[in-house]
């Protein structure tokens, strides 16, 4: 054991383990995206691993620590530091022992000898947050300050240590990891099931991932679980926060170390599923609100923000569990009380579905009747919303006096994605009901038809969908008046449904068009959903509104349509949506990022998107995007085929599938196999006036073939008015080709009159892709019709300028030898006035740009000739450009 002067007297003993790293738990899962991390926040003087007990920080560092090529120094924490002790061991841990600890000015002297180093030192400070003297952080900032950039901490700490983190943030000298970046991904799971020698399908492997929330210490819990188990798939399909390893853990290393009110707190928020400060506040009161769940959030890691609803708070799932489980030991009227209170807020805020999921839980049977019978519409599920165990059951005496509560129990079982149990009650609901009074008996039946749509939906059966759709009419008689017509008023009984029966109209057609949408047919559902989503607003029936808006988006971003898709897109989000309405929403503005060329947005937004499953129309326009945006072309075709394979049994998915079929031959003509290419189009080719995206794809392949001829011969006219029905990104593929061909064939004028025909089409809605990515040629096109005058100068030369964000797009073909430098190269001054001879600006212009003199424009100008061996403007561009000078 190592002894240092401690500077108050005779030696510390310094303990050796807590100079080096701890051996890492075995067996181990390598995480590479971490360690790339770690590396590259050694480049500034702070890394943080921020992240609560059980994250892994420790185990991460050290396997990092053991796999750098020179090995950092090592300090591990503990509880009751000193300032004194911290320093005598830190002295240590950076191979300064020879340095007198007793001076005063000790940290001077350690700042000095680190400042004096060849290279930086890379120091571990393990459980920092374990230090709570004042003067030991205050001394750590005062190292980093003054050791010359010698010194890189690397820190792991529960919570944020108290050093200045907002200056090295603003300087982008701090390196961040937390619990997110700690959370195991998908294959990272993969990876630890595998090596504990747990085989499990692969779809436990989600499952496992969503139930952990990627908790590293519930991952490792659970894949011992399952090693020692018969059913290892079973152990990690039921993995739960009730189970004992698992409880005990949350509570000593969890829960243990928060105050007594904030568990409390935690407790009674778990009644609900995500949270917000005016919620938290209706269920415990007004203390809490006010900032207590950002304050958990950050104190405990285990609530997490619900990234798609700022201000929302989602409890990690293993935690939630417990709190659950000890939140059903509060007496009966107490956990009765908290869900009235929640059933009354969510009311309160236009979300009936969560009210009636909470009233239902209450035993409020009164208020759950009550929100079917006055707001049936928006309870109706269309999409599976799981929420959870189900409410208790009402005793069948009160199900059999009052068929609507049971219609009630129906509801709510469909919207949590259990259609066997919603069957069951719609048929206690439907035999009740015989013996009612017939106005009461006659809107139980029409209301029970309603939700048979519903189920038709869940189960992915469009003709059963339509089927009951109609039923739906002829039962209510919706046609006799619009949507939003009166409805009953104050005296009315509620459960005749006087006055209210053109519900039936929004919710039948909102069923037709899902129909519609899910059997491909785009443009028929992006009609439907505009005039539905109006109809739904003037009716005031927000989530239907919603619905429409989100579904409409997503057609008018798969049509081109980018700013309707846009705005109908953020309003959806702007409200209390689904995560099904979320999702549309989300791959619509996927849609409109990838056409207005920003790759890293869509991908961002397709993160977002829940895996649409029973919706193969849906699948197939996110699979569409993810291909776009795969650098392999041959991992996009595959995707391409599979989406549309799966549209094959769907004859109105016809348009929808061409497309997908002429992405896939343009991914195959851009890595050179025609060939493919030419036999993917053969196989379905049809009339270019019905099939223009496979018409103008042809032309495509033949353009990348070098024959211009064939690609005349295939391409459809764009220009006319049958066209203006075909979506903007293929118009705009066969006006771009067009302008291609009149350019071979040496007709300027019509070059130019298309070319300003598409700039004028792309601009209005800001679609980039289809111009900075497609056949050769086009850029080298562009940048002529920069020369010779636009009205879209602005939209061109950003074009140019900007090039293809990913560089994955097409290289610039032009003749000559790209890349052979200059005999005499540009001064600074010719490289500006370059850049403004690809404008249309004159050397008058130029110079009043600059403020130089015409002829000290001149002058340069005839210098960039004569370097660039050229003779006039559009040669020396285009020369410039050969040598990506510009």
């Amino acid at each position: 054991m190592p002894e240092q002067s401690s500077g108050v007297g005779p030696t510390v003993p310094l303990l050796a383990s807590r100079l080096a790293a701890p051996p890492p738990p075995e067996p181990v899962v390598l995480r590479p995206r971490l360690l790339r991390r770690l590396d590259s926040g050694t480049d500034g003087p702070l890394t943080l691993v921020r992240a609560p007990a059980g994250w892994g920080k420790t185990t991460l560092l050290a396997a990092w620590a053991r796999a750098a090529g020179s090995p950092p120094s090592w300090l591990s924490v503990e509880a009751g530091d000193t300032a004194t002790r911290l320093w005598s061991y830190l002295a240590a841990a950076l191979g300064a022992t020879d340095l007198p600890a007793d001076r005063p000015d000790h940290l001077e002297l350690l700042a000095t000898a680190l400042a004096g180093r060849d290279r930086p030192v890379v120091l571990i400070l393990d459980d920092l947050h374990r230090v709570t003297e004042p003067a030991a952080l205050a001394g750590l900032e005062f190292l980093l300050r003054h050791a010359g950039q010698r010194l890189r901490l690397v820190v792991a700490a529960r919570t944020d240590p108290a050093l200045p983190l907002h200056r090295w943030r603003l300087r982008g000298e701090l390196t961040e990891i937390d619990a997110d970046d700690l959370a195991f991904s998908a294959d990272e799971v993969a990876d630890l099931l595998t090596t504990h020698g747990v085989v499990v399908p692969p779809a436990s492997v989600p499952t496992l991932r969503e139930r952990t929330g990627g908790w590293p210490a519930g991952l490792c819990l659970a894949a011992l679980a399952a090693r020692s188990a018969a059913d290892p798939a079973a152990v990690v399909t039921g993995f739960g926060g009730e189970q004992p390893d698992v409880a005990g853990y949350l509570r000593d290393e969890v829960l243990a170390g928060l105050p007594g009110d904030d568990v409390d707190l935690l407790r009674r928020l778990a009644v609900a599923g995500t949270v917000c400060d005016d919620l938290a506040a209706a269920l415990t009161g007004p203390a809490g609100g006010d900032g207590r769940l950002a304050d958990l959030a950050r104190s405990t890691g285990f609530l997490h923000p619900d990234g798609l609803r700022p201000g929302w708070y989602r409890c990690q799932p293993l935690l939630a569990d417990l709190l659950r489980a000890e939140l059903a030991k509060l007496p009966d009227g107490q956990l009765r009380e908290l869900h009235i209170r929640a059933a009354g807020w969510y009311a309160g805020r236009g979300q009936p579905g969560d009210a009636l999921r909470h009233a239902l839980a209450a035993g409020d049977w009164d208020h759950a009747t009550d929100l079917l019978l006055v707001g049936w519409p928006e309870l109706l599920p269309y999409d599976p919303e799981p929420a959870g165990p189900p409410p208790p059951a009402p005793p069948a005496a009160r199900t059999d006096r009052d068929p609507e509560l049971a219609l009630a129990l129906a509801v709510d079982h469909a919207r949590s994605a259990d259609p066997s149990a919603a069957a069951e009650h719609l048929r206690t609901a439907v035999t009740a009901a015989r013996d009612l009074p017939a106005p009461r008996r006659d809107r139980l039946r029409w209301l029970a038809v309603a939700l048979e749509v519903a189920l038709a939906r869940l189960a992915g059966d469009p003709t059963g969908v339509r089927a009951a759709a109609a039923r739906l009419r002829a039962l209510t008689g919706s046609s006799a008046g619009p949507v939003g017509g009166s409805r009953s008023g104050p005296a009315d009984d509620p459960r005749s449904g006087a006055g209210d029966r053109a519900d039936g109209h929004l919710v039948a057609g909102t069923a037709d068009a899902l129909a519609d949408l899910t059997e491909g047919d785009l443009p028929g559902a992006w009609a439907a959903f505009d005039q539905l989503s109006a109809e739904a607003r003037q009716a005031g029936r927000t989530r239907t509104e919603l619905l429409c808006r989100s579904r409409a988006a997503l057609a008018a971003a798969w049509h081109g349509r980018l700013r309707e898709a846009e705005q109908n897109a953020r309003e959806t989000l702007g409200g209390p949506v689904t995560p099904a309405d979320r999702s549309h929403a989300y791959l619509a503005l996927a849609v409109v990022a990838l056409y207005r060329d920003r790759p890293d947005e869509a991908e961002a937004d397709l993160a977002r998107v829940d895996s649409p499953g029973y919706d193969p129309t849906v699948a197939a326009v996110a699979a569409f995007c993810r291909a776009q945006l795969e650098r392999d072309p041959a991992a996009a075709q595959r995707a391409l085929a599979g989406a549309r394979h799966r549209l094959a049994d769907r004859p109105r998915a016809r348009a929808l599938a061409d497309r997908l079929l002429a992405a896939e031959a343009d991914h195959c003509a851009a890595r050179g196999d025609l060939r493919t290419a030419r036999e993917l189009l053969d196989a379905t080719a049809g009339p270019a006036t019905t099939h223009p995206e496979l018409a103008v794809a042809r032309a495509r392949v033949e353009a990348y073939a070098g024959d211009p001829a064939a690609a005349g011969r295939a391409l459809p006219p764009w220009d006319t008015p049958d066209a203006d029905r075909w979506p903007v990104p293929v118009r705009l593929d066969a006006g771009l080709l067009d302008a291609l061909l009149a350019r071979h064939a040496g007709d300027t004028r019509r070059v130019g009159r298309v070319v300003e025909q598409v700039l004028e089409l792309a601009a209005t809605d800001g679609h980039r892709r289809v111009l900075s990515r497609a056949v050769p040629g086009v850029r080298d096109l562009l940048a002529e019709h920069l020369d010779s005058g636009t009205a879209y100068w602005a939209f061109v030369t950003d074009l140019l300028r900007g090039g293809d964000p990913s560089g994955a797009g097409e290289p610039v073909r032009c003749g000559g030898e790209p890349g052979r430098k200059l005999d005499e190269p540009l001064t600074e001054r010719e490289l500006t006035i370059l850049r403004y001879l690809q404008s249309i600006l004159s050397n008058v212009e130029i110079a009043s740009e600059l403020s130089l003199s015409v002829n000290t424009v001149k002058t340069h100008v005839r210098n960039i000739y004569r370097k660039l061996d050229a003779t006039r403007r559009r040669e020396a561009v285009r020369r410039a450009r050969e040598l990506h000078l510009i």
